[in-house]
């Protein structure tokens, strides 16, 4: 089986966003009524997935990174009602993640009230809410998966090469820095952006 190993495409508001969550006194909140061993337990699964070659920020750097990134968003807020334009888009729903927790967490929160075109940018993307979900069992989400065709983005795509892996191998992919877990399955698509696993 041939390996491939991606460079993981992280994003360094995320981090700068979680460092500055998981502080000491971020995570005391946020296990304050976990079960015992909960927070060590959160410690380790981090610790595998964050193994390898990814840089941790230091609590000062964080903070730092954190405000600038904040700062920027805010300027980017100047003219418009979302990140972009007039209108909501994935930038604003990835950005938002890491800021919503930051919200939810009493101890840690306050760093918001520094950008306030932030916190009301946050309360539109809130306002969007979730939808209306509807459970159905595992038997209709796999027939559901079954009868779905891939995108063609992932299918058609001009194949890119870089590792002379021929489409339709077995082969296993990494990150090379965050989330070290193997994933095997059979490559239907490789281009300059991403790599698709066939699995069953």
């Amino acid at each position: 089986m041939s390996r491939i190993r991606a460079q993981w495409a992280d994003s360094t508001l995320f981090w700068a966003a979680m460092a500055w969550n998981l502080q000491p006194k971020g995570v005391a909140e946020v296990f304050a009524n976990a079960p015992p061993g909960s927070a060590k337990a959160f410690g380790e699964d981090r610790g595998k997935m964050s193994a390898g070659n990814m840089t941790r920020l230091r609590p000062a750097d964080a903070t730092g990174a954190y405000k600038s990134y904040l700062r920027r968003l805010s300027d980017m807020l100047d003219d418009k009602p979302y990140l972009l334009g007039e209108v909501p888009c994935i930038t604003d729903f990835s950005a938002y993640h890491p800021l919503w927790y930051t919200r939810r967490i009493e101890a840690v929160k306050g760093i918001l009230d520094l950008t306030p075109a932030v916190g009301d940018w946050m309360d539109r993307i809130a306002a969007i809410g979730h939808g209306t979900p509807e459970k159905f069992s595992a038997d209709e989400a796999v027939a559901v998966a079954e009868a779905a065709t891939p995108q063609s983005l992932l299918t058609d795509s001009t194949f890119q090469d870089d590792h002379g892996i021929a489409l339709g191998s077995a082969v296993t992919i990494r990150a090379e820095s965050f989330g070290l877990e193997e994933t095997a399955g059979t490559l239907v698509a490789a281009t300059r952006t991403h790599y698709t696993l066939a699995r069953s």
